[in-house]
């Protein structure tokens, strides 16, 4: 691997680090669209290169998801209660959906991450205030979300802040409890995701990359998750001084960019 990708993943994980801090999001709708291009210009074929980024996206939240977590919790702001009947739908979900995302091909996969990512960069351009008149649904319930958002986040490699929040929200849940409620979900849902991502990239065929785990490219991984993990903790200070909602439309539209980019790379 040459100096300039070492210093692309770097890069890539001060601004993931960043924007996960800032903004309580996860890095894969800045990741997958990053690693497709650098992916692609490393001359990985076409037909494994999504699966790759999506595999090695999830890999790399991991650590910052856990880091996310631990802050939350030290705060006393996790339900853990919720966490307890979400997660086990989460995994399944998870871990289950990444044999879909295997089994299909690389320029279905971009078009439905640019239509998911279309869709989270108008919420987040309108930055709706849900009303919220319900209470907290039953543990079926839950368990039954938690297995929808784990299938989505799986297609797309999100840590699942971008569903779980606003479902949390529209649950009368405080919208600081479903932050870092959505953060402890996102750690599970991180591992079984990884693991789905092995799992299929050692069953189907091999693309020829050195240090690769499955759908998994390690070096990424640690290029990636290195600054992230020290990075996160600046961007959340920075969220408490920094005009947080026009940021997030500024946000909605690169967002929007870099799905176009991806779109047009793999198509």
């Amino acid at each position: 691997m040459g100096f300039e990708w070492v210093v692309a993943f770097l890069v890539l994980g001060c601004v993931v680090g960043f924007m996960a801090g800032l903004l309580g999001i996860g890095g894969g709708g800045i990741m997958v669209p990053v690693l497709t291009s650098i992916f692609l210009a490393q001359g990985i074929p076409v037909e494994h290169v999504v699966h790759m980024a999506l595999g090695t996206s999830m890999a790399s939240i991991v650590v910052t998801s856990f880091a996310s977590m631990r802050a939350h919790h030290k705060k006393g702001a996790v339900l853990w209660g919720v966490v307890k009947y979400m997660a086990g739908g989460v995994i399944i979900g998870t871990f289950l959906a990444t044999f879909l995302a295997s089994s299909l091909k690389s320029a279905h996969l971009a078009i439905f991450f640019a239509l998911f990512m279309a869709y989270v960069s108008i919420q987040m351009a309108i930055d709706k205030k849900p009303k919220p008149t319900r209470e907290l649904s039953t543990p079926a319930s839950l368990f039954g979300a938690g297995s929808f958002i784990g299938m989505i986040s799986a297609l797309v490699s999100i840590g699942g802040g971008s569903l779980t929040v606003p479902y949390l929200i529209w649950q009368n849940v405080d919208v600081k409890k479903a932050i870092a409620t959505s953060a402890a979900i996102g750690f599970p849902l991180s591992i079984a995701g990884t693991l789905g991502y092995i799992v299929n990239g050692v069953l189907h065929a091999s693309n020829g990359q050195s240090m690769m785990l499955g759908f998994v490219y390690l070096p990424a991984v640690i290029l990636i998750s290195m600054p992230s993990y020290f990075i996160a903790p600046l961007g959340a200070k920075m969220a408490h001084s920094l005009p947080v909602s026009k940021l997030k439309k500024i946000f909605a539209v690169l967002l929007m960019v870099l799905s176009l980019k991806m779109l047009t790379s793999v198509l």
